[in-house]
């Protein structure tokens, strides 16, 4: 049996993640650099969610740990982090109070959206979904019978980039950037391509070599974010710069198949907490994967940073018979990182980065524009996409959109800890 010594360790940069006034950043900026005397500040993530990224000597964390707890307009500080692509596994191709009050405001939001022409979800049970016309997870979820398309949508996904030379996404309205210094947004690792795809795959693949639709939110605006290398890791700073530029160009979603473990009793971080709740007010909703560290049924790992954020909504993973993937992470740490909802997650079809230097071909495969894989990375961009749908269904926004998504999920007899409120499912 596999237990938490296989877990990867925290990985920091020596850098520092530095959280300032919402509604005066730069006296917080006047703050940081008085108190710490550091004037090389990466700001990139200043406009919208208020961080800044600084390198500093002992002495001078100790002067910010001082400014953190006095009277200074630093809200907050901690270690920069390397966070991961989550990973995953390469198949045949064929084969406290405040969070109680806050998943109260949820639940209330819920209960009066329910008279508003939405018909909350039931419980059901069935037999094993198979791919056919349509991947396994759009039959599961109902995107195939939705008459939606996420047209004037705006998707971000954070990720290893986009495979700009996959023939599915030519004639997409596509904006890009990468946070990744010294790497463009393609992708040459193939992880971003593939959630990319589920979120925002065609209709119909112009591939002929696709036998079947596997995109959710065939009409919305895609913006790729780089935000992790080819080697399918970043610190936070670049995600965090992701989140800014995402909310700047106005995303309603934002999709990040990515993380860091944590282990039982760890809490989340206040500042993608605080980040997470401001992209809310916003009307951006972040949806991010819980994490594949589990080894069912022995071991059950905690929610992974960051989407054991109250404010972040967290994907866990079902297989087709819509059990819980053996791999998918738990609700076990009680202050945060709960499961919100689950998506489909196992043997996933989606596209995948053909370029002749990718970097991490898939393991005893060819060359091939598609890929199936399992992993919560998979199932957080079908539940990304879905939000696109009601989006453009019903023009809600921020938490929401996160009450409708919870709302109209199916009702599964699985225990909240593993699948939170139940099974992802589009709008007819």
């Amino acid at each position: 049996m596999t237990n938490s010594s296989s877990i990867r360790p925290i990985q920091t940069t020596g850098r520092y993640l530095v959280l300032l006034p919402e509604e005066d950043a730069r006296s917080g900026m006047s703050a940081l650099t008085d108190s710490t005397g550091v004037r090389d500040i990466d700001d990139s993530a200043l406009s919208n969610i208020g961080v800044a990224v600084v390198t500093l000597d002992p002495e001078q964390v100790q002067s910010l740990n001082a400014a953190v707890a006095g009277s200074q307009p630093i809200l907050a500080a901690e270690p920069e982090q390397i966070m991961y692509a989550i990973e995953s596994n390469v198949v045949s191709a064929d084969t406290a109070n405040y969070l109680q009050g806050y998943k109260e405001g949820v639940t209330n939001l819920v209960d009066s959206l329910s008279n508003g022409g939405v018909t909350p979800g039931q419980q059901f049970t069935t037999s094993a979904f198979s791919d056919s016309a349509a991947t396994w997870g759009l039959q599961a979820t109902k995107v195939v019978g939705s008459s939606y398309s996420g047209a004037g949508i705006k998707v971000a996904v954070l990720d290893t980039g986009l495979d700009l030379t996959h023939p599915d996404f030519a004639g997409r309205t596509i904006t890009e950037r990468s946070f990744i210094s010294g790497e463009a947004v393609q992708d040459l690792q193939g992880h971003g391509t593939h959630c990319i795809g589920t979120a925002c795959g065609p209709f119909n693949p112009p591939d002929l070599s696709s036998p079947m639709r596997y995109g959710v939110a065939y009409n919305a605006e895609i913006f790729v974010g780089k935000v992790l290398s080819n080697q399918g890791s970043g610190a936070d700073g670049g995600i965090l710069a992701g989140i800014d530029w995402a909310i700047t160009n106005g995303c309603q979603i934002i999709s990040m198949s990515l993380g860091a473990a944590t282990r039982p009793g760890t809490p989340f971080s206040p500042i993608y907490e605080e980040v997470a709740k401001r992209a809310l007010e916003r009307g951006t909703l972040i949806i991010a994967a819980a994490g594949n560290e589990s080894f069912r049924p022995g071991f059950i790992s905690p929610v992974g940073r960051p989407a054991n954020c109250p404010s972040i909504m967290a994907v866990a993973a079902l297989d087709n018979l819509l059990q819980v993937a053996s791999f998918s992470n738990g609700s076990i740490n009680p202050n945060g990182g709960e499961i919100d909802l689950a998506g489909p997650g196992v043997n996933v079809y989606s596209t995948w980065s053909t370029d002749p230097s990718t970097v991490q071909p898939p393991v005893g495969l060819g060359p091939s524009r598609y890929q199936t894989i399992s992993g919560t990375s998979m199932a957080t961009p079908h539940v990304a996409g879905i939000a696109a749908l009601y989006a453009e269904a019903t023009g809600k926004r921020g938490l929401e959109l996160w009450a409708l998504l919870m709302l109209s999920s199916q009702r599964l007899a699985l225990p909240s800890t593993d699948v939170g409120i139940g099974l992802v499912q589009a709008p007819v």
